[in-house]
């Protein structure tokens, strides 16, 4: 069975630098994820929530660790709703890899996410997270919009 796999591509003119801090720095996520700010030590095996106040409350609305990082060019990490029904188990995350490609004075982003064949709930997921083919596109050009700033 082939990889379902949710991928986008956008080009930012911005040195991949400043794009790195858009993806990992708190006051940045908070613009683009729906209100949720990252809290992370940013080292492989390191925890990794997004986290948001939610009617007064501070909750953590996605969970998961660092899987690999080498900045500015490639950041993993697993992810998990640990508000959903799902069994919390490692075989329920999925993977999200940012890739990051200097071009002269722009970065190439691309943003894969998956593989949703794997996981709990995996088909029902997918068609969330893709979102009638958009995926991560519209969290991608407010990225463009703050590293370009």
């Amino acid at each position: 069975m082939s990889e379902l796999l949710i991928k986008n591509t956008i080009t930012i003119n911005a040195p991949a630098s400043k794009v790195w801090d858009v993806l990992c720095k708190p006051e940045f996520t908070k613009i683009y994820m729906f209100g949720c700010e990252t809290v992370s030590e940013w080292t492989v095996g390191s925890e990794l929530l997004w986290r948001a106040n939610y009617e007064g409350k501070d909750m953590v609305f996605v969970k998961g660790h660092i899987l690999e990082i080498s900045a500015p060019q490639k950041l993993v990490y697993s992810v998990f709703d640990p508000n959903s029904t799902m069994e919390d188990i490692p075989s329920n995350y999925l993977h999200v890899t940012y890739l990051l490609e200097e071009d002269k004075q722009s970065t190439i982003l691309t943003v894969t996410q998956g593989d949703y064949n794997t996981v709990a709930e995996g088909e029902r997921r997918y068609n969330e997270s893709y979102n009638n083919g958009e995926g991560w596109n519209p969290i991608l050009v407010q990225i463009k919009a703050l590293a370009e700033q």
